[in-house]
């Protein structure tokens, strides 16, 4: 039986890797990256609930500098990922589809992203 000729599924030696790219595999990532930032917070708050020493000690781990970037980076997954919805949602009424206003939207999630982190850490953690 004779080989069928079917045709073959683009890949990435064929696509020019472009930044809509990049974030559409970072916006899975910091879904999954919100996943361990929820279970910091779960587990924070049940410290919390079980009494001072508990919330003492949590918070003393929490105060640990390489804990201290852990919580940063899951404060951006969340942003980039809230943002990257966002962008999502204006790509849903077929607005900014352009290559450019796409490139244009993807630069503003980065930017707004880590603003907001920036923001949120200065506000709550830096300057309390």
């Amino acid at each position: 039986m004779a080989a069928r000729s079917r045709p073959l599924s683009p890949h990435l030696q064929i696509y020019k890797f472009t930044l809509t790219m990049a974030m559409s595999i970072v916006q899975r990532g910091t879904g999954m990256a919100m996943y361990v930032g929820t279970l910091l917070i779960v587990l924070w708050l049940g410290a919390a609930a079980l009494g001072d020493g508990p919330l003492a000690v949590v918070n003393a781990i929490f105060g640990f500098w390489l804990v201290q970037i852990i919580l940063f980076l899951a404060t951006l997954a969340l942003f980039v990922h809230l943002f990257g919805g966002i962008r999502y949602l204006i790509w849903d009424r077929t607005q900014m589809m352009d290559p450019a206003g796409r490139e244009l939207i993807v630069r503003l999630q980065l930017g707004v992203a880590i603003a907001f982190t920036v923001l949120a850490w200065v506000l709550w953690v830096w300057l309390k």
